[in-house]
């Protein structure tokens, strides 16, 4: 991973109605189409954040598990809001206990990388800390995917050295 940690940490800011919007904007110097790849194709999927069973395409229904997570993963209703391949994959599930989660995942070409930027708003008053460091290191797993780089594996150390970034000091 060429980029520091200043640079793929997550940002979180408040809008104007008081949610919580959180960005993140990773890049690689990989073709779009790669990038699309990683975000899209089921084995590619799976190695960095989990697996989705389901329609594919605008309004495709069915459900996405997180499987790099502690425990038995279970699949929770989804939703592709979006999907314009290679540029925008707006996607939408349920979780327990909690309104829908909404990511808006959009890619482009600058300067000869692909840019990806990540969004996902909240609640206002929202406490995001803890799910901007979950993304974080989601986003550091399909960076390895794509560059082949290497992927976090140990959250403990994970949090270690990005928490201070987020306002979390190392316990």
């Amino acid at each position: 991973m060429t980029e520091g940690l200043e640079t793929r940490r997550g940002v979180v800011t408040t809008e104007d109605d008081g949610r919580q919007r959180l960005e993140f904007r990773r890049s690689w110097p990989d073709p779009i189409d790669d990038v699309w790849a990683a975000l899209t194709e089921p084995d590619r999927l799976a190695r960095w954040i989990g697996i989705y069973e389901g329609e594919r395409g605008p309004g495709g229904a069915g459900t996405f598990a997180m499987t790099h997570e502690g425990g038995e993963p279970a699949g929770q209703p989804t939703t592709i809001v979006e999907c314009d391949p290679p540029r925008r994959l707006v996607v939408e599930w349920a979780q327990p206990d909690a309104s829908a989660m909404r990511v808006d995942l959009d890619l482009w070409q600058e300067d000869g990388r692909t840019v990806l930027r990540f969004v996902q708003f909240w609640p206002a008053g929202a406490d995001v800390v803890d799910w901007a460091m979950g993304w974080h290191w989601y986003l550091d797993k399909l960076g390895a995917e794509i560059d082949g780089g290497t992927a976090p594996t140990n959250w403990d150390a994970f949090v270690a050295e990005i928490g201070p970034a987020y306002g979390r000091p190392p316990s």
